[in-house]
């Protein structure tokens, strides 16, 4: 496993550069086969976890089981000290009678201030810690002052309950703005972004704000000087859930275009060429890039798992990634 550090001009530690996503433990993936997978993950270097608070109730779930399954394992494992636990808050639903989109009315609870403590308080309880290593606010709220999340974020930082805070699935320009007000405020900056990226790209969209654009990564490469905190990049769904190996998933809406298609036929070329797996080429060409992402992956067994883990220490030539980029 390699190691990479998350900061935000205030706050900083090393994480495992790849994190492991428990969006369905406890619900699609039950409880033995996800203390299995913590195991592994743990056993080979691993040290990021990434929940919400809405995981996974569109399974069947309470929308918590993640943390509650994650907090069992902590307490069983005694392993508290030894691993770094991102979650969300704003995206669960406001009125539970309610159904939830991503489109509107999207029924989010949002990022108001009074949501954003309380939210945070259930998220320490359901875990059983004291203190969130990250906490992303999980959609942007354009409904709520951007000064008033802001705030909101920073008062929990001050407060030493949150130690990194976030914002996800969010344009850039409010990425920025977010920042620049933390500065006016006098508070801690969002020191990370999670946005779904992989080596596929959808189609181009004015209203798709959950994508890692370039910008957003030349955004993040400019980061790091004190006028400018660090900010650093976390990928969720890098594999489109299978979609780049496996006939039989349907790739994303947005995405099956015929670029796509050749860049997917191109990856698992190089994966034969290189001796690798389509999934393991993929998640490379994200840790290596010009400016390296965390991936949040997401396996449901140990052998997945174990595939995936083979991504961590695969240097691509650069022969082999102009191939890649090529397309």
């Amino acid at each position: 496993m390699r190691y990479r550090t998350l900061g935000d001009g205030n706050t900083s530690f090393d994480v495992s550069t790849l994190c492991l996503g428990t969006m369905n433990m406890g619900t699609l993936t039950d409880e033995e086969t996800s203390f299995a997978i913590l195991d592994r993950y743990l056993e080979a270097g691993g040290t990021f976890l990434d929940t919400a608070n809405n995981y996974s109730f569109w399974a069947g779930g309470n929308g918590r089981d993640s943390e509650d399954l994650i907090a069992r394992w902590l307490v069983s494992r005694g392993v508290r000290d030894q691993v770094r636990i991102a979650t969300k808050l704003g995206a669960a639903k406001k009125d539970p009678a309610l159904p939830l989109s991503n489109t509107p009315p999207t029924n989010f609870q949002g990022l108001a201030a009074e949501t954003v403590a309380r939210e945070a308080y259930e998220s320490l309880r359901h875990l059983g810690v004291d203190r969130l290593d990250v906490l992303y606010g999980h959609v942007d709220d354009l409904d709520t002052p951007l000064a008033e999340t802001v705030g909101a974020f920073g008062k929990l930082q001050a407060e030493g309950v949150v130690g990194i805070s976030g914002i996800s699935n969010v344009a850039l320009w409010r990425v920025v703005e977010a920042r620049e007000e933390a500065l006016r405020q006098g508070v801690a900056p969002y020191g990370v972004v999670q946005e779904q990226l992989s080596y596929l790209y959808p189609t181009p969209d004015p209203d798709r704000h959950n994508w890692a654009s370039p910008e957003l990564l030349d955004y993040a490469r400019s980061t790091g000087s004190d006028e400018r905190p660090p900010l650093a990049v976390t990928a969720y769904s890098p594999l489109l859930q299978g979609a780049m190996v496996r006939d039989d998933k349907e790739l994303w809406e947005g995405y099956k275009h015929p670029t796509s298609l050749e860049r997917r036929r191109v990856l698992h070329e190089v994966a034969r060429q290189v001796g690798a797996t389509p999934n393991q080429v993929a998640l490379a060409w994200l840790l290596g890039g010009p400016v390296p992402v965390v991936p949040v992956i997401g396996p449901s067994t140990v052998a997945q798992l174990d595939e995936l883990l083979g991504a961590a220490d695969l240097d691509l030539d650069p022969e082999v990634r102009d191939r890649l980029d090529a397309v």
